[in-house]
């Protein structure tokens, strides 16, 4: 068994290693620590099964190297790890083709049986993933237009949706957090959005993300 792993960060990287050759002793292991050489490695070698950060900078995100993974190799599994709180991004890297997604506060746990559903063909999504999805699904159905939106709320609206934090977004558009929160809020008000997973799904299922 071939396994490739990616995060920008070594000790994060040694100890995945570290837990997959005691649970499979014979895989072939490699990591990699940026985005660009996760896509040379999928694009020189074949792999059973990818584990990837879905931030590592420089280069492309590790969303943006999911896609490219799986037009050179659709048939690979990609496993997403992920320190950002889970409705930020598991609905896009699911979208994105994922076939698992699991925050690293829980990877320790949970990687191994991810790795054992994911060869066996099947999507990995970890209990915390399950019911945010579960309760954003169960919320999404939305008759709200975005052309009710101003300019301003449009560009708060796009950034909330590619997962930006109230900060961020306070940085980028020179304003201060409580503005971009009143726009947050008028936001959610117009569109009928109950949390941000509602916001990113409605994003993703009219290409606006």
């Amino acid at each position: 068994m071939r396994i490739l792993i990616a995060d920008d960060h070594t000790i994060v990287r040694e100890g995945i290693r570290m837990l997959l050759t005691e649970a499979y002793a014979d895989a072939a292991i490699v990591d990699v620590s940026d985005a660009a050489e996760l896509i040379r490695q999928v694009n020189r070698e074949k792999w059973d099964v990818i584990i990837s950060d879905i931030s590592m900078p420089p280069g492309d995100s590790g969303l943006e190297a999911l896609q490219k993974i799986k037009i050179i190799s659709p048939n690979t599994p990609v496993i997403i790890l992920s320190m950002q709180a889970p409705e930020q991004y598991a609905v896009r890297a699911m979208k994105y083709g994922a076939s698992g997604y699991l925050t690293k506060g829980a990877a320790t746990l949970e990687l191994v049986n991810a790795v054992n559903m994911v060869l066996a063909g099947r999507k990995y999504i970890s209990p915390e993933v399950a019911y945010i999805l579960a309760d954003a699904f169960e919320n999404s159905s939305h008759k709200f237009s975005i052309d009710k939106l101003s300019e301003r709320e449009l560009e708060v609206f796009k950034l909330l949706a590619a997962g930006k934090t109230i900060s961020e977004i306070s940085k980028v558009l020179s304003l201060s957090s409580n503005t971009i929160s009143t726009f947050r809020g008028r936001i959610f008000e117009k569109m009928g959005f109950h949390n941000n997973m509602e916001l990113i799904k409605y994003a993703i299922d009219n290409n606006l993300s």
